[in-house]
């Protein structure tokens, strides 16, 4: 068997802490399962700006264009908040996302039944809930040019950001969004501002040409996104699959992921298109979650979505299926045995619950899966 090839960026905050965990996974299944996972790591965020003067160097940008996937964990920080724009922590994220073309962003937000009281929704609202939001990654509003500040002088200036998109990227992220809604409930909204931008009627247009051309056996709906981000918050199990474009996915997933009650639960990936020759993606995993400095060294962060994160990663990019749904069942499990990080534990603490950190919650989801 070839190796895998994995490249780790833990990168600032929690980041380390929450790989750590993920490390364990990967040991375990490389000595019990002859997985083949060979591992690499760099800097990545605050970490490379201390190291490098810059959110990635080029040699770390080689390593992961090189590696079969990487595992990301967080970036940012307040230490960082006066270093220059063009460098800052997220520009190493950003840099991964446009250097290794990852244009689809995966977000599934699922409540675990043992937590469905732990939203801020009604448990009945929340309580079965699983969406997929697929955000287009690498054009709009994030990258369109020009993107400046311009002085007009009497103490006046003018920013620009430009959304710009074209007809093939819209078509990309639509064609993913619908072949993973065949393996789900076949349903898929799109959402945009076609009411009020250019950019958001072209959206529409196109993605409506896609299903129509390909995907006719696929529901097709469309929303206004600020609709969308009110339905979600009323009656969010109407949703299967969500397409949407840079910034409003990056609002909107947001909004999934707290349904759920904790961003420290939900996983992400960000995939490329596939290699005309070898048929694998690019691809890069991370949590949603964040740096959350606030709680960075205190050994308090919750690792499941690093982990689930990972299990993304045994899914999409090496085909490891059964081994992917192991470790999702086993932090099921887990939740279900009552393990509770500080950022799921009901304020109320209910009996039978078990207070742990970032290491007693990633060693009962490696027992789990290894049991």
């Amino acid at each position: 068997m070839s190796a895998r090839n994995l490249f780790l960026l833990p990168g600032d905050g929690i980041g380390p802490e929450a790989m750590g965990e993920v490390r364990k996974v990967i040991e375990h299944m490389n000595t019990h399962e002859a997985a083949g996972f060979t591992l690499d790591e760099g800097l990545v965020g605050g970490s490379a700006y201390d190291a490098h003067g810059e959110g990635i160097s080029d040699a770390d940008m080689a390593k992961a264009m090189a590696a079969d996937a990487v595992l990301f964990g967080a970036v940012g920080g307040p230490k960082w908040d006066k270093v220059p724009y063009e460098v800052r922590p997220e520009a190493g994220l950003l840099r991964l996302r446009k250097d290794m073309e990852l244009f689809a962003n995966l977000r599934p937000a699922i409540c675990y039944p043992a937590l469905a009281n732990s939203s801020s929704l009604k448990q009945d609202v929340i309580e079965g809930l699983d969406i997929l939001i697929v955000r287009e990654l690498t054009g709009g509003v994030y990258f369109g040019e020009p993107k400046e500040i311009t002085d007009l002088g009497n103490g006046q200036k003018r920013a620009v950001d430009t959304q710009v998109y074209e007809t093939y990227e819209i078509e990309r992220i639509a064609a993913v969004a619908f072949d993973l809604a065949r393996t789900r409930d076949n349903r898929v909204c799109s959402m945009e501002k076609r009411n009020v931008m250019k950019s958001g009627l072209f959206w529409n247009e196109v993605v409506t040409a896609t299903h129509a051309r390909d995907y006719q056996d696929v529901e097709l709906s469309h929303m206004l996104a600020d609709a969308g981000g009110m339905q979600l918050v009323r009656w969010p199990k109407q949703f299967d699959v969500i397409v949407t474009d840079n910034l409003f996915g990056d609002m909107l997933s947001d909004v999934a992921a707290m349904l759920t009650g904790s961003l420290g639960m939900l996983p992400s990936a960000s995939l490329g298109a596939p290699d005309p020759a070898t048929g694998k993606r690019k691809a890069l995993y991370e949590p949603v979650h964040g740096s959350a400095p606030d709680i960075a060294g205190t050994g308090a962060a919750n690792p499941i979505a690093m982990i689930a994160s990972f299990a993304m990663c045994l899914r999409y990019s090496f085909e490891m299926i059964d081994e992917a749904d192991r470790l999702e069942a086993a932090i099921a499990k887990v939740l279900d045995e009552g393990y509770r990080t500080g950022d799921i534990m009901p304020s109320d603490g209910q009996a039978g619950l078990k207070a742990v950190g970032t290491v007693e919650m990633g060693d009962a989801v490696l027992a789990a899966y290894a049991g």
